[in-house]
């Protein structure tokens, strides 16, 4: 049997970590794919999983990514509504981050025959998006004759 390290590589933790956002003077998208959230129903303690997308535009700060794993990671064994776990992790992240916009989407896995899909966000009061360009579609060209 293996020794267990003095100081374990990591553990889970509810403290979300961030740095300066390199671009603050731009308006980007940070996408986050989290397909292995897991938790259990409040009610049965049945396991609940799900896949959770973060669509956010930093302000000021950027969510450090290991942070982010290790707080996903602490609602393991947590009783959490699909509702209220969506909405405490999009509050915890605007709380450190106050982003100038996050959209948190989870995609519950299948528990009855019910697939459940909760859709949160935030909008920084004042910000405003830039208008969505439009650009035309070319078809795929390999260079190759026909």
């Amino acid at each position: 049997m293996r020794e267990v390290p003095k100081n374990p590589p990591s553990k889970p933790s509810k403290d979300i970590l961030v740095f300066p956002n390199p671009n603050p003077e731009r308006d980007y998208v940070i996408q986050f794919q989290v397909p292995e959230f897991t938790c259990h129903c409040p009610l049965t303690g049945q396991p609940d999983f799900a896949h959770f997308t973060i669509d956010m535009i930093a302000d000021e700060l950027c969510v450090e990514l290991k942070s982010l794993k290790m707080y996903f990671w602490s609602y393991r064994d947590e009783g959490a509504f699909h509702e209220k776990v969506t909405n405490k992790i999009l509050d915890d992240i605007v709380k450190v981050t106050d982003p100038r916009f996050i959209r948190i989407t989870a995609k519950w896995y299948v528990r009855g025959g019910i697939y459940t899909n909760v859709v949160a966000e935030h909008r920084k009061a004042g910000w405003t998006p830039a208008p969505r360009v439009e650009l035309p579609a070319h078809g795929f060209e390999s260079g190759l004759l026909r």
